[in-house]
């Protein structure tokens, strides 16, 4: 008598017995480096996006504190400029617009919109640059004094 011959679908599952871990360990490293890559990618644009905003809250903070339109407009992008070159934040145009008024009690608005750059991040389809907008606005210091000239008893303009 011949002994059985195993069936042809057993002997081929214990031939490949211990693919799937070595499938495994060659895949995992692929898939753990496609994480980080994506990782890094989204950490850029969030920090970008909150170092954006602190310099939109600096600039209107500037502005607010500056008694005409015009130097409230030239502190915010003069505060604006500064604190994207020192909050490390490459942008190819940055813009800022401000609305503010002189009058205490009313509100500054300023709003920087900057085009960040992802050049690292071709690699996984992720576009090279995008515009990112930061708003934020401060009410003027209701108990602060008008700028106003006066005449003093020598008759002389001087300002407060």
């Amino acid at each position: 008598m011949t002994a059985a011959q195993p069936r042809w679908g057993v002997g081929r599952w214990r031939a490949e017995r211990g693919s799937a871990t070595v499938e495994a360990v060659l895949i995992a490293p692929v898939l753990v480096m496609l994480l980080v890559f994506v990782a890094v990618v989204v950490h850029r644009g969030v920090d970008a996006r909150l170092r954006l905003d602190d310099v939109a809250h600096q600039a209107v903070r500037a502005a607010s504190l500056q008694r005409t339109p015009a130097a409230a407009a030239a502190a915010a992008q003069a505060t604006a400029s500064s604190a994207l070159a020192h909050a490390g934040l490459v942008c190819r145009l940055a813009e800022v617009s401000t609305t503010a008024s002189a009058s205490p009690g009313s509100t500054a608005e300023v709003s920087v919109r900057c085009t960040v750059d992802f050049g690292q991040a071709l690699v996984l389809g992720v576009p090279g640059s995008r515009t990112l907008t930061a708003e934020a606005s401060e009410v003027v210091d209701t108990y602060r004094s008008n700028h106003r000239e006066f005449t003093n008893s020598e008759g002389r303009l001087r300002g407060n």
